[in-house]
């Protein structure tokens, strides 16, 4: 991935890694569209940004999808980097207590949401140069926290479609990449995470992330900070189960 001079469209970008990334990639002199569902936190993020514009979506919602499409080929033709952001979570008790309606908004948001914005703009991707594709998963993804259930499944689904996307792009101009953060001090489970001394503060992870693909260092597409790492190779170095049992004390 180039990293100025693109047309970059990141959904879920008013708020925590997605608009960390959206600033980051602002400021090395791209022009960025947000795209999420509060437009007082559009307004907020573009007010004194000149290449920043924000488009309200509502990724669970298909006529939304259907009008952001259109908005996004008439006002950004150029569109050459999608970064698929957006995402939910939810602690989840299945035994006692199970919320069915949030594990599926969280498959809506996630998985559905995801595969949506890439259908609707993949058209016109392939048509330009050093197209990109990029989605957020999680570390979680390659081990669970058995707590969120849902999620952690929803980031196992996007991680193994990611590499089947990547796989089918092969001879089209486009890089398939994913991004797998560690547990980050955002407001994605609630306000104590963005203050948890346990989560990696948000500026040094897309600190760590710019100079990830601004040196290409980005095996199989995979972009992993170093705290991402014990959970990737966990399997491959045969921790999974002590790693498991880390993460999920009894």
């Amino acid at each position: 991935m180039k990293m100025t001079d693109n047309t970059i469209l990141v959904t879920g970008g008013t708020s925590g890694i997605g608009r960390a990334l959206a600033e980051a990639l602002h400021d090395r002199g791209n022009r960025v569209i947000v795209a999420g569902r509060r437009q007082a936190l559009l307004d907020e993020m573009t007010s004194d940004r000149a290449r920043m514009a924000g488009v309200p979506l509502d990724l669970a919602d298909p006529t939304s999808l259907s009008r952001f499409a259109s908005v996004i080929r008439t006002r950004f033709p150029d569109l050459n980097v999608l970064v698929a952001n957006a995402g939910i979570s939810s602690m989840e008790d299945i035994v006692n207590s199970w919320d069915l309606s949030a594990a599926e908004a969280m498959v809506e948001t996630n998985i559905l949401g995801t595969l949506r914005v890439v259908g609707a703009l993949l058209p016109d991707l392939k048509r330009q140069p050093d197209a990109v594709i990029m989605a957020t998963t999680s570390n979680l993804g390659f081990v669970p926290k058995a707590v969120f259930p849902t999620y952690c499944a929803t980031k196992a689904f996007l991680h193994s479609w990611l590499q089947s996307l990547r796989h089918q792009l092969r001879h089209v101009p486009i890089e398939v990449l994913e991004l797998a953060p560690p547990y980050v001090r955002t407001e994605l489970t609630g306000r104590h995470q963005a203050s948890d001394p346990r989560g990696m503060p948000t500026d040094a992870f897309v600190v760590e992330v710019m100079s990830l693909l601004e040196a290409h260092d980005h095996p199989d597409g995979e972009i992993l900070v170093e705290r991402s790492h014990e959970e990737r190779m966990a399997e491959r170095d045969g921790r999974y189960r002590a790693v498991f049992s880390a993460m999920n004390p009894v």
